[in-house]
């Protein structure tokens, strides 16, 4: 998966001054997911025979005709993504703070589920972006268990945020990078998203931010 680094140094204070200036209130309100569940199974045995060996499921990012319909319909509209066998919910405290200009609005707690879908649909959208330029369906927050090197040397798993941009007509930016679409990009702490040509900003951060010494999404599994 990709990883998006900070931009310049006007970007950088820009960045800074936000995140030094995030509302503390607490969001009482709850946001319910719905994006579901599912992979497809690859078979790569010979032709005629029943593989003895099959791989691991792997993520499926397309949804298609009456499989669709009848697996991934949520209040009677197709979603256009599926979770993959990776998802996990965080065990960190992430929170989304918008911000329009210089003004911010409200955090958004966003680690109550594996995934938010961003869009218009409001049947079905978990983080509601209403700017005419973004699309119905426009990108996902998912949460997913990674491996990573541990500095011994060892391999363990990881929860780790990333972006998925679901084809949108205008585009999904983080630190005003487009990202490419139907690919995953993992987003860290401070990063900025935006969606289409809508001004509103949401930067990443999560309730520990001041003192970020130890990941407590770490998983102490090992390959």
């Amino acid at each position: 998966p990709k990883s998006v680094s900070n931009n310049s140094d006007d970007d950088r204070k820009s960045f800074k001054y936000k995140t030094q200036n995030v509302a503390v209130k607490v969001e009482k309100d709850k946001h319910k997911g719905h994006a579901t569940k599912s992979g497809s199974e690859k078979n790569w045995g010979k032709p005629k025979e029943e593989p003895k060996n099959v791989d691991k499921e792997k993520p499926n990012f397309e949804v298609s005709g009456k499989l669709a319909e009848e697996t991934n319909t949520y209040n009677g509209v197709v979603i256009k993504y599926n979770e993959p066998a990776e998802a996990r919910k965080p065990k960190r405290k992430w929170r989304l703070y918008p911000f329009k200009g210089d003004s911010h609005l409200p955090y958004i707690p966003i680690h109550r589920q594996s995934a938010y879908l961003f869009g218009r649909t409001r049947l079905i959208a978990d983080i509601p972006i209403d700017h005419p330029s973004c699309s119905k369906q426009h990108a996902v927050l998912q949460y997913r268990l990674v491996p990573y090197k541990r500095e011994d040397g060892t391999t363990g798993r990881r929860v780790r945020p990333y972006i998925i941009d679901l084809e949108s007509s205008n585009g999904t930016f983080v630190n005003n990078k487009k990202i490419d679409p139907r690919c995953y990009v993992e987003i860290m702490e401070k990063d900025v998203i935006k969606f289409g040509y809508s001004s509103r900003e949401y930067v990443l951060l999560h309730e520990e931010s001041k003192n970020d010494e130890e990941d407590d999404d770490v998983l102490e599994m090992t390959d």
